[in-house]
C-alpha cells in the first residue's frame, strides 16, 4: 500500500469534461483499493474540509482520509461492506458505501454510508448515478431496505428525498464540532422494488 507521502498534492480533476455520461460506477473490492486510494484520501479530505463532515472533525490531514480507506479492507475483505467509486477518464469523482447488516433477522437492510461527490464535479448528475448504482448493489445482495442518516440543514436532505428516501424522524445532537457545537441528524430509508 501506497503511502500518504505518495500522494500529497491538492486533488485536481484533471478532465474538464466531468457530466454523467462520462462517468462510470464500479464496485472496488479491498484488492483494488489501492488503485484509487490517491484520489479517494484527497476528495474525501477536500469534501470533509469543504463543510460535509462524514464522520469526522474538520479539518482532517492526509493522513487521516488514507487511515480512513485503510480501515475499510476488513469489510471489505469480508463483504460486509460495499464500496462504489465514480470516475472518469481524469480520475475519482465521488465514492459510496453499503454496510451490509449481518443480524439473521437483517439480512434484507443496508446502511448507505459516506455517500460524496468531489466538489469540482457537483451538479452534474454524479451522485444520483452513484445512490441508483448503490440501489442496484443493494437489490443484487437482496437488500431492499435502505437506512441512512445526515446532518439537518445539509443539501443531502433534499438530494435524499428527490431519491424517495422518506423521514423518520430528527435526533437532536446526534453529532458535534471540534468546538463542542451539536448538530441534529436525521434518519431516513427507502424500500426498494426491483426497477425502482
Amino acid at each position: 500500500m501506497r503511502s500518504v507521502a505518495d500522494y500529497s498534492s491538492p486533488y485536481m480533476i484533471q478532465s474538464p469534461q466531468v457530466s454523467a455520461s462520462s462517468t462510470r460506477i464500479r464496485i472496488v473490492s479491498a484488492r483494488e483499493l489501492e488503485s484509487v486510494l490517491p484520489d479517494l484520501v484527497q476528495i474525501f479530505r477536500d469534501v470533509v474540509n469543504g463543510g460535509v463532515p462524514l464522520g469526522f472533525l474538520g479539518p482532517i490531514t492526509l493522513q487521516t482520509s488514507h487511515d480512513y480507506w485503510l480501515s475499510t479492507i476488513p469489510e471489505l475483505e469480508a463483504g460486509t461492506r460495499i464500496l462504489l467509486v465514480a470516475s472518469n477518464d481524469g480520475g475519482v469523482l465521488g465514492s459510496g458505501q453499503l454496510a451490509l447488516a449481518q443480524r439473521q433477522n437483517s439480512q434484507h437492510r443496508a446502511e448507505l454510508q459516506k455517500l460524496f461527490v468531489a466538489r469540482a464535479a457537483r451538479g452534474r448528475g454524479i451522485g444520483k448515478l452513484l445512490m441508483d448504482a448503490l440501489h442496484d448493489v443493494a437489490l443484487e445482495h437482496s437488500r431492499t431496505l435502505i437506512q441512512l442518516n445526515t446532518r439537518v440543514g445539509l443539501e443531502a436532505v433534499g438530494f435524499y428525498k428527490a431519491l424517495g428516501y422518506r423521514e423518520v424522524g430528527v435526533i437532536p445532537g446526534w453529532t458535534m464540532d471540534a468546538a463542542g457545537t451539536r448538530y441534529d441528524h436525521v434518519e431516513m430509508y427507502r424500500e426498494l422494488k426491483a426497477g425502482r
